[in-house]
């Protein structure tokens, strides 16, 4: 079902990551109600014309551009001139520095290895130290939320030229995200989830390089660079007729959107149970009307909800899953498929726990084999991860 072929004319070259295809902006609009504390754009691209086509559980690639702001700051900090050229790679291709600045360098993260090359740059006795094997530890915590403009400004005078900076810095990657549709309930159309990360660290205000572009600098009729990238671990059951059980909190709903609308296209006999959750319901209950008219169209079975501030004691998709844990394993005995998209630091890991619970207390199992049944879940696909 993957085609990322052109149709049209077999002599032009496919869109890639090499080969981004500009996608038009059809809508733009923050899913969160006033008074959140969070900025979640649903997002809606136009690949009309670009032959690619995706299937649920894929992700579309981004290639961002840096905060013009924060270009601005570091050419101010350095004295640099816009319009000098500089070389971008081992190919000796060259850009002028603000498109450089701009499309091209990552600039938000430092790197060990930046900061190594960075020693030799300057008389900073204080980063040479930094720098040193035995420092390592040290090295790590100075990285963590920091970037470019701080190691500029910490380290200096710099004796070195706009080239010499230029060349410790690495490609831009681009930024990927689970999609958020089905293409065949939007043909030549693919929607996004994006959650705008802003944070406070080291004394500055610090954004997500494509998240914040994405809220704050990209409006309809604009384009933007893209391609497909297949999730080949993150798939429905080929049957319909299988259910599936789907756990994904904040932006984690994004591929379940995809599932659900497939879901509506193909019809089947196959049941649909999601557990979603945020921060509250009356401002933070992502794509609420849609989710609840699948609900009464029978698209979706069954819909379970935590909202963590809502409550003096803080509910989570875990807790969810606990209060059904009897007729969660009774899904799972029937053969259903389990998904989790979201946070992998916490979510996705107290998600993997509570799951061994249930599985210990609804099928009577010591915890050994509860981890080895849930185990032989992940072998057989029917446990899916999508964790970020």
């Amino acid at each position: 079902m993957q085609n990322t072929e052109l149709k049209e004319d077999k002599n032009m070259t496919p869109y890639s990551r090499t080969n981004p295809f500009q996608a038009k902006v059809l809508k733009n609009i923050n899913l969160n109600e006033e008074g959140s504390t969070k900025e979640t754009r649903h997002i809606e691209l136009s690949l009309k014309d670009s032959g690619l086509s995706y299937v649920p559980g894929d992700c579309l690639g981004i290639l961002p551009e840096n905060d013009p702001e924060l270009v601005r700051e570091l050419v101010d900090e350095m004295n640099w001139n816009l319009d000098e050229t500089v070389i971008i790679n081992k190919q000796g291709d060259t850009l002028p520095l603000m498109e450089a600045l701009t499309t091209h360098f990552e600039i938000t993260l430092l790197t060990k290895k930046v900061l190594q090359q960075a020693a030799e740059l300057t008389d900073h006795t204080e980063l040479k130290e930094l720098v040193k094997l035995e420092n390592a530890n040290q090295l790590k915590e100075y990285i963590e939320g920091r970037d470019l403009l701080d190691m500029l400004r910490d380290f200096g005078p710099w004796n070195a030229n706009t080239q010499d900076i230029v060349s410790l810095l690495r490609k831009m990657p681009p930024r990927l995200y689970s999609i958020a549709s089905s293409f065949r309930a939007n043909p030549d159309e693919v929607h996004l989830t994006i959650g705008a990360v802003r944070y406070t660290a080291h004394n500055r205000v610090r954004k997500g390089v494509c998240s914040v572009q994405c809220s704050e600098r990209l409006d309809v009729g604009d384009t933007i660079p893209v391609f497909i990238q297949q999730n080949k671990h993150f798939n429905l059951p080929e049957s319909t007729d299988i259910d599936i059980i789907m756990v994904g909190p904040g932006t984690g709903i994004a591929p379940f959107r995809s599932f659900i609308q497939e879901r509506a296209v193909d019809g089947g006999d196959g049941r649909a149970w999601l557990f979603f959750g945020d921060q509250r319901s009356t401002t933070d209950f992502l794509y609420k009307n849609e989710l609840e008219k699948y609900q009464q169209d029978g698209v979706l079975t069954k819909l379970d909800t935590a909202f963590s501030r809502d409550t003096d004691q803080k509910v989570y998709v875990q807790h969810k899953m606990l209060e059904n844990s009897k007729e969660l394993f009774a899904w799972l005995e029937k053969g259903a498929y389990f998904y989790v998209c979201g946070d992998k630091q916490y979510m996705a890991k107290d998600v993997h726990n509570t799951l061994i619970d249930i599985i210990e207390k609804e099928g009577a199992m010591s915890r050994e084999d509860a981890e080895a049944h849930l185990n032989d879940l992940q072998k057989q696909k029917r446990y899916q991860r999508d964790v970020y």
